[in-house]
């Protein structure tokens, strides 16, 4: 039976990583996304001030607060892209398995936006925020989908009589 390909998405709010693990079993990432709108301030995520409203029988006006918050917005454009790349990926033929980790409130709004082929492929999920988290330092936080790295020679020879 042929290796499985697994998929593992890390993100958060503003970033992305797509890791996969090697032969040895080590955790590689293969592609970074950043969300152009990661670092802007919400006054540079707006176009407009908040809109006035007028009340018929009054001469007063009120500034409205806007519904949602641009940042909040932001995010939830940003878990469809990293949908939509998985979505992707899978409709390539890239991945058998998949595995979803990120912030509940991100994980929740990735997988609103994945299809049905994508969302069947899962096979687990973590909900923390591993974005800083080194590629070599991922394997403990995914031992239940990945086996331990195996290094060749690491035990080999020198376990040996006369070597």
């Amino acid at each position: 039976m042929s290796q499985r390909r697994l998929l593992i998405l890390i993100a958060d709010g503003e970033h992305g990583r797509l890791v996969r693990p090697a032969a040895d079993h080590a955790l590689h990432t293969e592609r970074e996304l950043d969300s152009i709108l990661a670092h802007r301030r919400a006054a540079a995520l707006t176009s407009d001030r908040p809109g006035a409203s007028f009340h018929s029988g009054a001469s007063v006006h009120h500034a409205e607060t806007p519904r949602h918050d641009p940042h909040d917005l932001a995010k939830e454009t940003f878990a469809e892209a990293l949908a939509d790349i998985v979505n992707q990926t899978e409709a390539a033929g890239g991945f058998d398995d998949l595995v979803l980790v990120a912030p509940a409130h991100v994980m929740t709004a990735i997988r609103h936006h994945l299809g049905d082929a994508a969302s069947r492929r899962i096979i687990g999920t973590l909900p923390k925020d591993l974005i800083k988290v080194p590629d070599a330092a991922l394997s403990p936080h995914l031992a239940a989908w990945v086996r331990p790295v195996e290094r060749r020679g690491e035990s080999g020879a020198a376990g040996k009589p006369g070597g």
